[in-house]
């Protein structure tokens, strides 16, 4: 199961990251290796076949647009769950502590440490145990994540289904589901978000 897992998480990184040529060149390793394991690619099919068929420049575009200009489809786990409050800087740094404790240098590249992409290649490329402690941590932020691409009919709702199946239990029915997953309840200290905002659901243990 771990090496399972290993390519499913470094697929679902690569897939979720901005287009370039160098993850073009990528496609079909990717596609490669996730053959080895029967299933596994059907997740991945439309996201990998619209890398290959759609000229790189729209890709690109299309990603700015669905994924750097607004929050519905946002790649930073704590946002779902902290927005923009007070207690946001702590969470990072609960990301940055998994990090040191590894033997491996993790090169964040100017992202904040839970970009998503980043969290899933430290866990097939580094610490598989710690990434998925960080991704059952903030299982509610990739629910959230997939019912907004759901809702957008974007094909990246598949890879975080495969991903979100990874994981401990099943995925929940709907954004309420989510919430009471999640034992949601209003934040402190928000700054300029309604207290129910769906991206302020709490984080058990936080």
């Amino acid at each position: 199961m771990s090496r399972r897992e290993q390519v499913l998480y470094l697929a679902a990184a690569w897939c979720l990251s901005y287009p370039d040529e160098d993850l073009l060149g990528k496609v079909p390793l990717m596609r490669a290796a996730l053959a080895e394991f029967p299933g596994a690619g059907a997740d991945f099919g439309e996201v990998l076949d619209s890398l290959e068929s759609t000229p790189l420049m729209e890709s690109q575009a299309r990603y700015v647009r669905e994924f750097d200009l607004g929050k519905r489809h946002a790649l930073h786990l704590s946002y779902w769950t902290d927005g923009d409050t007070r207690r946001r800087g702590e969470v990072l740094g609960h990301f940055k502590a998994a990090y040191r404790q590894s033997d491996i240098l993790v090169d964040t590249q100017g992202e904040l440490p839970d970009y998503l992409p980043m969290v899933l290649e430290y866990a097939a490329r580094v610490d598989l145990a710690a990434g998925r402690a960080l991704l059952s941590r903030y299982r509610a932020s990739l629910e959230m994540l997939r019912f907004g691409l759901l809702r957008d009919e974007l094909p990246h709702a598949r890879i975080l289904q495969a991903v979100c199946a990874t994981l401990p239990g099943k995925s929940p029915a709907d954004e309420q589901a989510v919430m009471r997953m999640a034992g949601y309840g209003p934040p402190a200290e928000a700054v300029g978000l309604d207290p129910y905002d769906p991206r302020l659901l709490p984080v058990k243990g936080a």
